[in-house]
């Protein structure tokens, strides 16, 4: 009778078993069908979004996503200021404007794919070290893609589409070329999009005047333009200046050793 009982027990708690196994593989099922599907249409997304590169390797530099919206929050916001955007090529940006914005926004921008791994870890750890998300790693190409084609939204879909857009604008574009877009797209302040409106605006002169110390300031408006710029010279933005300045000086002295 004893063995007879233990043997129905065993057998049910088999047939219970074999019941929440079908189940869990019924459930990953399910889960790997919708992720397949979900993956497909975000494939078909990326190639509806995905850009000409060969209209972006010359000519005119096109209107950011970031510009575009500016001039709806003008049209629905009256007390904005006008859109202050005058791209211009790159051979009229001084080569110290662009030592001082590389220097402060992405040192090595011209040895690495358009992703600084080092820079990565390095932001990762200080991170770690604060205990809070403070500091991020995004190179000048990836800010690039960001502001021609999406908004400023921290949602992980958003920083995997810009990852492969910031992959083909990579394979596709020439460095000068990147660095040219991001100079006459990124913002300077409120309304004021590229260097040539920031000279213009902060200093009353064209970007090719532009001295070491004022390109220095131009570059310390990145990344935050509306708080921290020439026109407000808040501490952070001077004290930060002054380094960007200090490195450009330590780098002009180092070539001119070689």
């Amino acid at each position: 009778m004893k063995k007879s009982l233990d043997r129905w027990l065993r057998r049910r708690k088999y047939k219970r078993l074999k019941r929440k196994s079908s189940k869990t593989w019924r459930y990953i099922r399910w889960a790997w069908r919708i992720g397949l599907l979900l993956l497909v249409v975000d494939i078909f997304y990326v190639m509806i979004i995905w850009p000409d590169w060969d209209e972006f390797k010359s000519g005119a530099i096109p209107k950011s996503r970031f510009i575009r919206d500016y001039e709806v929050q003008m049209k629905e916001q009256m007390f904005h200021p006008g859109l202050n955007w005058q791209p211009v090529s790159f051979k009229w940006m001084p080569p110290h404007l662009r030592r001082a914005v590389i220097a402060a926004e992405d040192a090595r921008f011209y040895h690495h794919n358009g992703f600084d791994l080092i820079a990565f870890k390095e932001a990762m750890d200080t991170n770690l070290e604060l205990m809070r998300f403070k500091y991020g790693a995004s190179t000048i190409s990836q800010q690039t893609i960001k502001n021609l084609f999406f908004t400023s939204s921290r949602n992980p879909l958003r920083k995997w589409h810009e990852l492969l857009l910031t992959l083909g604008m990579e394979w596709n574009l020439e460095k000068n070329r990147i660095l040219e877009t991001y100079l006459n797209i990124a913002e300077f302040g409120e309304g004021i999009y590229g260097v040539q409106a920031a000279a213009k605006h902060y200093y009353g002169v064209p970007v090719y005047s532009l001295t070491e110390r004022q390109a220095a300031e131009i570059a310390a408006t990145l990344p935050s333009p509306i708080k921290h710029n020439p026109g407000t010279r808040t501490k952070r933005f001077i004290k930060r200046s002054h380094r960007i300045y200090r490195w450009m000086q330590v780098h002009k002295a180092n070539k001119n050793k070689r």
